[in-house]
């Protein structure tokens, strides 16, 4: 199934069954599940209302092929902010939760212009990660990475930074706010070039800001990812990130906190 195929499924019932070919080692890739439960989240709230900031909290792995259900509940709903909580529960327990912010325009003194993006290698002379069966994250197979800052994971040559070029294999209908956010946590933790060998590790929480008005991109451009790492040490890793269209515009900011055991 595509990412539309699931979002159309999520939108229309609220329940959904992820097939394992977008897995991430024993869960399912948790930026297609927080995806899934923002598209719900969004459709609780009206259309100017665009989502301005999003806490995800991943409580436990989603598994494959299993029914799962996605609810949302609007709980607080003010003059330009409504205020949604969402989650989805499988086996009758909760696996990922979500707080987001939605907000209208609304009149400003206050234009600070965006922060421009890094100066990047051009997508075609970046090394592609490749979907290679039992080696890299079954989710791959829909999501392309192409490593234009820092190391490949697992080289253990350290570094503060990593990220690149990205996009979905197969072009959705339109991007979405929903698109973006399976994209932004596509790129593994920034803190796995620092290991010499694969091991564990995995998001613990996740934060987006998503820049409105959001620039103008098509379904088949690529986006930019920089993640940076704050600090690391005793098993977790602090690190930030920010997402710009292929003309340099900003369009999401990101945070994490990441669990790894190696």
């Amino acid at each position: 199934m595509t990412f539309d195929d699931l979002l159309g499924d999520v939108r229309n019932n609220c329940e959904v069954v992820i097939p394992s070919d977008w897995g991430q080692g024993r869960a399912m890739f948790g930026g297609l599940v927080a995806a899934l439960v923002f598209e719900v989240m969004a459709s609780k709230v009206a259309d100017d209302r665009a989502m301005r900031a999003l806490q995800v909290s991943f409580v436990g792995p989603v598994e494959p092929d299993v029914p799962a259900r996605v609810e949302a509940e609007v709980l607080r709903e003010g003059k330009a902010v409504s205020q949604v909580q969402g989650r989805i529960l499988q086996n009758g327990e909760p696996r990922l939760v979500c707080l987001a912010s939605f907000g209208g325009d609304r009149e400003s003194a206050v234009r600070v212009a965006p922060t421009s993006a890094p100066e990047a290698v051009p997508v075609e002379q970046c090394q592609s990660l490749p979907y290679i069966p039992k080696v890299t994250p079954e989710f791959t197979r829909h999501i392309e990475m192409r490593w234009a800052f820092g190391h490949m994971p697992f080289s253990g040559k350290g570094g503060r930074e990593m990220g690149g070029w990205m996009k979905f294999r197969e072009a959705p209908e339109t991007m979405t706010d929903a698109h973006i956010v399976a994209l932004v946590d596509a790129w593994p933790p920034a803190l796995l070039p620092h290991l010499k060998g694969p091991a564990p590790a995995s998001s613990l929480s996740w934060a987006l800001e998503i820049v409105h008005p959001r620039p103008a991109m098509k379904p088949d451009d690529w986006l930019l990812y920089r993640a940076t790492i704050d600090q690391a040490g005793a098993g977790y890793g602090h690190t930030h990130a920010g997402i710009w269209t292929p003309a340099g515009e900003l369009v999401a900011l990101s945070r994490q906190t990441v669990t790894v055991f190696g």
